[in-house]
């Protein structure tokens, strides 16, 4: 029996600096039914990303920002509960960018079925969705790591930075991660297997204990967080360095973001290569790529981590804590119970 009504989560107002939970509001509003051609989906895992908080402005960006009183959120894991979609049936677990809310109408050519025998549903959040795909492409077609080079990935215990090192453990290089706190340093190298991690936060001289980690230079750096850490790493990079151009979330908060990059003269001397990039630039080859990292979970070759906040109303205060490097994982937030039966069910 599904219910008369459901909660969701909207954007009440634009932040100035860093967000704050008056930015969101919680409502209760009509369940709506599908129509032809849509499913209606229980939504059970939500994820949170850092590029969420670039949607909260309102001006030009690579993803539309979100209107005041629209539904806060991205990627969504759920079970078709009412379908009249030519394709997906009831029972179906799904992915898609359905929000933060307990239930969704959907007719999206994007959305895809889970399979849950390969690993937990929570994971096509993660390792097995849009921060997995954003690890294996910016690693491989970006940063073009060869055997024996030195890859460094800041915000390493992240939904990426994790899967880029071991990726790179892979491709036969030598691993340095950087991270917040000596509990996500001694995450990446015991149960990841980086070959190094630098706790930025204790690190004193960041410059000379990253020096010391990486006494070869730097080949290639996964930049996810920016400021002073991407200028310690520029310091040792090696020529014909490339660096991968992921995100910049040390940055995401400031009024008026800060000059960058700040010691170009280094790039010109030693040909550094710097790419940005989007994730769905590579939208064509997410098949085979997801495909080898699913086995690759299912083997436990590639090992990942999640947090996971319990409850819907919880999701703006864990939003907020991801922008500051609370989280520890793949931060998503559980909103309903998964199906009973499933070969992973938490």
């Amino acid at each position: 029996m599904l219910p008369k009504t459901q909660r969701r989560i909207v954007l009440a107002s634009r932040p100035t600096g860093e967000p704050t939970e008056n930015n969101f509001r919680l409502e209760e509003v009509p369940l709506q039914e599908p129509q032809h051609g849509e499913v209606l989906v229980r939504l059970l895992y939500l994820s949170a990303d850092p590029y969420m908080r670039g949607r909260m402005r309102d001006g030009a960006s690579y993803a539309a920002p979100i209107g005041i009183g629209e539904v806060f959120g991205g990627g969504s894991v759920g079970e078709v509960v009412a379908s009249r979609h030519p394709v997906f049936k009831v029972g179906d677990i799904v992915e898609d960018r359905m929000g933060w809310q307990e239930y969704a109408i959907s007719a999206s050519p994007a959305m895809r079925r889970i399979d849950p025998a390969i690993a937990p549903i929570s994971t096509a959040n993660g390792i097995l969705g849009m921060p997995g795909m954003t690890a294996y492409f910016g690693l491989f077609d970006v940063g073009q790591p060869k055997a024996g080079e030195t890859v460094v990935v800041s915000a390493a215990s992240g939904a990426v930075g994790q899967a880029v090192g071991q990726l790179g453990k892979m491709a036969g290089c030598r691993v340095v991660g950087i991270a917040g706190g000596a509990k996500k340093c001694e995450f990446v190298v015991k149960e990841l297997g980086f070959d190094a991690c630098v706790d930025y936060k204790a690190a004193g001289d960041l410059n000379a204990v990253l020096r010391a980690a990486c006494p070869k230079g730097i080949d290639v750096y996964f930049e996810n967080v920016g400021g002073p850490i991407s200028d310690a790493v520029t310091l040792q990079l090696n020529t014909w360095a490339r660096i991968a151009l992921c995100g910049a979330i040390s940055q995401y908060n400031a009024e008026k973001p800060e000059m960058a990059p700040r010691l170009p003269g280094l790039f010109v001397g030693k040909r550094v290569t710097m790419r940005g990039f989007i994730v769905s630039d590579f939208a064509q080859k997410y098949e085979p790529a997801r495909a080898l990292m699913g086995e690759m979970v299912r083997s436990g070759k590639l090992k990942f981590r999640e947090d996971i906040v319990d409850g819907l109303e919880k999701a703006p205060k864990a939003f907020i804590g991801l922008l500051r490097g609370d989280n520890f994982g793949k931060l998503q937030i559980k909103v309903g119970d998964e199906p009973v039966g499933l070969p992973h069910r938490r």
